[in-house]
């Protein structure tokens, strides 16, 4: 692992990791990482505590979220870089989808009991501690019960998308994501594009393409889960269109165990080359972006304003 090797795709405990925020830039800086970002779930609670760690660790913390987005047939996110986590309009948005997220849960553990598995909402969330409630915490009880031979068994079997107890999440729009991220001065990314379940890759460029029209500034191409085929093609597709390429590791911690911080299955690599490009496209833009565009953004979508 070279010297500039970085992470910018990381969970805590403030979404669905299992490590703190502390903890997470202690890992990475015991991998001896030159940079890492935290992009928890459609949260930025993490940010504050990060950045006083990594500052202790002498590793250079960029701020970041992921946001779910609205799409099918598989899954989107846009992962946010060099974001002001003080934006009033990213706190706002968040917190309705925290709101929709608390209602969400117990028709989880609903569903579960439909099932005839005896999981209730309340062990969840005394599991789950000071961590906020999700998925993991779920499959975590049913492994204790018995439900489920590992926390990937209770995922594919019961809490992943399409899965017999899975409940669909609020979402924002492509749109959205993109204008808040930009709103809050930063450089909004497609994460990990093999999700997206397209038959192939000229259907990923045309959405690429169209992403871009709506502001998108780069595509994560150096990912855990992608061969060296799949980096290379979602790296070119990036470049076709003007795009950054980005990459990560996308670390939950125990739940995902196979995933190493920095390192990923083994043989990830991600050059600081990619972060300084990342960095000089979010000083380009305008720290401050008119609260207008977005709300110009939430009405071509019929959403919320």
């Amino acid at each position: 692992m070279s010297a500039g090797t970085i992470d910018l795709h990381t969970h805590t405990t403030r979404s669905d990791g299992s490590a703190t925020p502390e903890e997470l830039i202690e890992l990475a800086s015991a991998k001896r990482a030159r940079a890492v970002a935290i992009t928890d779930h459609d949260t930025v609670a993490a940010i504050v505590e990060a950045r006083a760690a990594a500052d202790r660790c002498g590793i250079e913390f960029v701020a970041g979220i992921e946001i779910s987005a609205e799409y099918s047939p598989g899954t989107m996110h846009i992962l946010g870089y060099c974001i002001d986590e003080e934006s009033r309009l990213l706190a706002d948005e968040l917190d309705q989808l925290k709101l929709a997220r608390e209602t969400r849960n117990p028709r989880i553990a609903s569903r579960l009991q439909s099932l005839g598995l005896d999981v209730s909402y309340a062990e969840v969330a005394r599991l789950a501690g000071n961590e906020v409630v999700g998925r993991p915490h779920f499959a975590r009880v049913m492994v204790q019960k018995g439900y489920a031979s590992s926390i990937q068994d209770a995922f594919d079997r019961f809490l992943k998308k399409d899965a017999a107890a899975y409940v669909e999440k609020a979402r924002l729009s492509p749109a959205e994501s993109i204008a808040l991220i930009h709103n809050a001065g930063g450089v909004a990314v497609l994460a990990h594009p093999y999700q997206l379940n397209l038959s192939s890759y000229e259907r990923v460029d045309k959405l690429v393409g169209e992403l871009a029209q709506l502001g998108l500034d780069g595509v994560e191409a150096v990912y855990s889960r992608h061969n060296a085929f799949q980096r290379t093609s979602y790296a070119d597709i990036a470049t076709r269109h003007g795009l950054l390429v980005t990459g990560g590791s996308d670390y939950h911690g125990s739940y995902k165990p196979d995933i190493d911080i920095v390192t990923g299955l083994g043989d990830l690599e991600v050059p600081y080359e990619l972060l300084e490009a990342v960095k000089a496209r979010a000083a380009a833009r305008s720290k401050r972006p008119a609260i207008d565009d977005v709300q110009e953004a939430l009405s071509r979508t019929g959403q919320r304003s």
